[in-house]
């Protein structure tokens, strides 16, 4: 059996758990699936607080669906669909911009950083990006995985990327060398 059906049958063993009432397999569930719903979240563009709150209503909008689930093989695909259409709908409903009154501001203190230190943040952001941008795919979802997650469970790693457990920390290791190398080339041309 591929590693990806081990893992959809995994998920499908702890949904059916959780489905019963067994609240360590649903968190079980969820310490499996957040750094992959994370990710998807990240990759639609929203910053850290906004990816959070998709992937917190993506795990609600399970629980409000937990017995209407038909497949649960198919769990972690659509968990994914529907963090997905969460993070567009988020991310279309921030676009719009409701204007504020200058006076309601005049008296705060501006706290944040100064405009310097934003373009400064700003293009160190877009190098990062930019040098991971020249990575191979696998390379970027791997990296993207690893960056957003405290501690990502390789198990459920090598499921979604379809990589073998034990070569993860040695790509890993290719990986950030490759983007070591990358931000260099970009920092020696800038020089």
């Amino acid at each position: 059996m591929p590693d990806t059906s081990l893992h959809h049958a995994k998920m499908a063993d702890l949904l059916e758990a959780a489905r019963n009432g067994d609240q360590a397999r649903l968190a079980d569930l969820v310490d499996e699936l957040t750094p992959l719903l994370w990710q998807v979240a990240r990759a639609q563009g929203l910053d850290r607080d906004t990816s959070s709150d998709v992937v917190q209503t993506a795990w609600l909008k399970l629980l409000g669906a937990i017995q209407a689930i038909r497949s649960p093989m198919a769990l972690t695909s659509w968990l994914v669909t529907v963090t997905r259409r969460e993070a567009w709908r988020v991310r279309n409903s921030t676009r719009m911009e409701v204007p504020a009154k200058d006076v309601l501001f005049a008296e705060l203190p501006d706290l944040g950083p100064t405009p310097e230190e934003r373009r400064v943040e700003v293009e160190r952001v877009r190098q990062l990006w930019t040098a991971v941008s020249t990575l191979s795919d696998r390379c970027q979802q791997l990296l993207r995985i690893i960056a957003f997650t405290r501690r990502p469970d390789y198990d459920t790693v090598s499921a979604a990327l379809g990589m073998p457990r034990g070569s993860i920390g040695p790509t890993r290791g290719r990986c950030l060398a490759k983007l070591r190398d990358a931000l260099s080339a970009d920092f020696a041309e800038e020089s």
